[in-house]
């Protein structure tokens, strides 16, 4: 799982490794200072793969991207067929743009 720092809290890590769940979150700067006040006792920080959290930003921009579509980000299509339609619509443009 792949989260920005909002996420980062040892309850959320414990219950998604509880799961086999890899996190990928980086660590907020008061956990860090925290962490090391306590000196050895404050135990390793958690592991996080840059380039995989690196990936994160190209999803934002594509769901920014697609709230510019006011249908899409208002949801005003009245049937679930129609909504993906104008998703795939959206994400058909955006590759042809590239």
């Amino acid at each position: 799982m792949v989260a920005d720092k909002a996420y980062s809290s040892g309850k959320i890590r414990r219950m998604l490794a509880a799961r086999g769940i890899k996190a990928v979150i980086p660590q907020k700067s008061d956990e860090i200072a925290s962490r090391k006040t306590k000196g050895s006792r404050g135990g390793r920080p958690p592991g996080l793969d840059q380039r995989t959290y690196a990936g994160r930003n190209v999803v934002e921009r594509q769901f920014g991207l697609a709230k510019q579509w006011r249908a899409i980000a208002t949801r005003y299509d009245k049937h679930a067929i129609s909504y993906r339609a104008g998703v795939v619509l959206c994400a058909v443009i955006a590759w042809l743009r590239k």
